[in-house]
């Protein structure tokens, strides 16, 4: 409980300070979209002074977003749920571009095939505000990439390198970018290879290791002042990730992802901005357990995804009107597939899609208009239609699925509607919001389609439904923020009443396929779920260069019986200090959580314990003309506690003390 008073404090001294500040004069300019939280990530270059370590992961990034909640099942690719909710409710995009997992257990989030040194930052919209990126429950996270444009540095370039003890984690990279007033080019890379992490104590957590490299670059060329194109690629390959709190490893993740985009600005007096962008990707990802001892059965089980899509964004300016408007549409060929090998020379092997080779096609248009109707009030409203359309291509599939639905077709075609409105009052220093909306979604492909899919968090084996209904949901939302050159504060609140809520349930007429299992479940809809997502950020500025920091979040799930949804996050906090002066930055920060003892045992949960963590850093920049060299060392979890969190699949341990070195060059 003290640990939990010591965030309030700061928070309370904070708002008490917010009454010596002189009041200011209203702003009649329309600000930065209330509705979005930036994760700042990188612009051009590494900056010491704002972040704890440089070269952490794009999931440690994310994790320390208020919204966002990062679940582990090992040391690489964590699963983001926004707003309490998994992945099958939110959106995740880069630069705007649909992507598809080809893991059926969730192993590879699109966060995964994307690294810091090609992004600039994560866009998070939060309910119906994210549907312009497809249609949503939970919103949407943009992973924006960074790029030079026509106005950077002729040329600049960075290499770096970074070791963590308790993994021992080697971290190599670099990027480098050319710009000139027709022409821009960008190439980045990354290399991150890791053992097994250590826990609390000194314990080796078994399958945590991962070796990973991304290449990324881009391109653009001014075709003249008004019009200019840009092509965009990216390779990422994972191999030897091991993922503790399963049973099963993954020998390959892999990710193309390439785009074409066309800009047209200014058109007119109306449009600002107008960009069409054509993209592909394609996804591979095998998961196996070769590596794992006496085994009763081995399995392999690869997927794969491709996705082609475009979209034709537009946005613009009339009298009292910031509108935007967007057209997308994409094709995703998901298929997956299970072989168990006997290891008995008398019993034959067994073979089963578990994606059935699904096809999906979406389509949506979606518009946004922020009206100015008096000085600093303002109205949004958005409205967006989409259509999706699956069909099984495989007919083992099909006739598969037919064992449990035997008045399956091949298709189904679903109409999911979008609606939101907000009204926002802005001043120099403060911005409140409230906001409403509706929205529906379609199920997953898991989720309709998925066959025989084992979820070690409860042992079951999961069928899918393809009759179920779209999810639907009201939400509401506030948030209020202030700003002043010593002080900052934001509130915020998001609430979901979420109409056939689809979740797993048992069925004790069906038998399990894998060894071990509890039983089966089949995906339900409850008639009702709700979902309160909150927090608390605050900043002040003791004096300059000296700033406190301080945040306190808490997400809650009830079913229409009352009974606990799973994965919904105690209260968690964090307080720290940052020092920044000249060239020398200093940060200590304390982490923690309350007690997850209101569990969901219904779905496999277990308690875990309170905890806190103590962290610090120290970093120092050397100039030398225009370029730099930045180092920065520090430690995490420096009192090395053993613990675990509501977060930690099957409650693996994190990792315990770990001091990390991070050395950047740039030119």
């Amino acid at each position: 409980m003290k640990y939990l008073l010591l965030p309030a404090a700061t928070i309370l001294m904070t708002a008490s300070c917010l009454y010596s500040q002189d009041h200011k004069h209203e702003a009649d300019s329309v600000g930065t979209r209330q509705l979005e939280e930036v994760i700042v990530i990188g612009r051009t270059a590494y900056d010491s002074s704002r972040t704890m370590k440089m070269l952490a992961s794009l999931d440690t990034y994310l994790d320390a977003a208020a919204g966002i909640n990062m679940i582990k099942r090992g040391g690489y690719a964590w699963e983001p749920m926004l707003n309490g909710m998994a992945t099958e409710r939110s959106v995740i995009t880069v630069d705007g571009m649909r992507i598809y997992g080809a893991c059926t257990d969730r192993m590879d989030p699109i966060t995964s095939y994307v690294d810091i040194t090609h992004l600039a930052q994560a866009k998070v919209s939060h309910g119906q505000s994210g549907a312009s990126q497809g249609s949503t429950i939970a919103g949407s996270i943009d992973l924006q990439r960074k790029k030079p444009g026509f106005s950077g540095a002729p040329f600049a370039g960075t290499v770096f390198s970074g070791l963590e003890t308790s993994n021992m984690q080697r971290i190599l990279g670099g990027s480098f970018s050319r710009s000139t007033n027709k022409f821009f080019g960008d190439i980045s890379f990354i290399y991150r290879d890791a053992d097994n992490y250590k826990a609390g104590g000194g314990k080796e957590i078994n399958y945590t290791q991962f070796t990973k490299y991304n290449i990324s670059s881009s391109i653009g060329y001014k075709l003249n002042e008004r019009q200019h194109v840009e092509a965009a690629f990216i390779f990422d390959r994972a191999s030897d990730v091991g993922y503790a709190a399963l049973p099963m490893d993954v020998s390959l993740a892999r990710a193309v992802i390439a785009s074409v985009s066309y800009f047209v600005h200014p058109l007119n007096g109306v449009v600002s901005n107008w960009e069409t962008k054509v993209y592909y990707n394609t996804v591979k990802h095998i998961m196996d357990d070769s590596k794992r001892p006496d085994v009763p059965v081995r399995m392999d089980m690869p997927g794969r995804a491709k996705t082609a899509g475009f979209y034709s964004r537009m946005n613009g300016r009339s009298g009292i009107h910031n509108f935007m408007a967007n057209l997308s549409a994409h094709f995703n060929n998901s298929y997956a597939e299970m072989t168990m090998f006997s290891n008995d020379a008398n019993t034959r092997d067994m073979f089963m899609l578990t994606w059935p080779d699904i096809n999906t096609m979406y389509g949506s248009v979606f518009i946004e208009d922020k009206i100015r109707w008096l000085a600093g009030w303002y109205t949004t409203v958005s409205a967006g239609l989409g259509y999706q359309r699956n069909a099984v291509s495989s007919t083992l599939g099909l006739n598969s699925l037919k064992i449990f639905y035997p008045s399956l077709h091949d298709s189904k075609s679903r109409v999911l509607p979008s609606l939101s409105v907000a009204l926002s009052r802005e001043t120099t220093n403060w911005k409140h919001l409230v906001r409403a909306g509706y929205g529906q979604r379609a199920p997953s492909v898991s989720e309709a389609y998925g066959f025989y899919l084992f979820n070690s968090f409860d042992r079951f084996d999961y069928i899918g439904n393809p009759f179920l209904e779209n999810e639907k949901s009201m939400e509401a939302g506030i948030s209020s923020s202030y700003s002043s050159p010593r002080v900052s504060l934001k509130i915020f609140g998001n609430y979901f009443h979420i109409l056939d809520y689809i979740i797993g349930r048992a069925n004790a007429g069906y038998s399990a396929m894998t060894i071990g299992a509890a039983g089966v479940k089949t995906y339900e809809s409850l008639s009702s779920a709700d979902i309160i997502s909150a927090g608390v950020d605050a900043g002040y500025q003791v004096i300059t260069g000296l700033k406190l920091k301080s945040g306190i979040s808490y997400k809650y799930g009830r079913d229409q019986s009352g009974g606990k949804l799973p994965l919904m996050q105690p209260f968690q906090y964090n307080l720290g200090a940052a020092y920044v002066k000249s060239s020398l930055s200093a940060e200590i920060s304390v982490q923690g959580s309350a007690s997850y003892s209101d569990y969901s045992k219904a779905y496999g949960e277990t308690p875990a314990a309170a905890w806190h963590i103590l962290n610090a850093s120290l970093g120092k920049t050397f100039s030398f003309g225009r370029q730099q060299l930045q180092l920065k060392g520090g430690a995490e979890n420096i009192l090395d506690r053993s613990y675990t969190s509501f977060a930690d699949w099957n409650r693996i341990p994190r990792m315990g003390r770990n001091f990390f070195f991070n050395i950047i060059y740039s030119l």
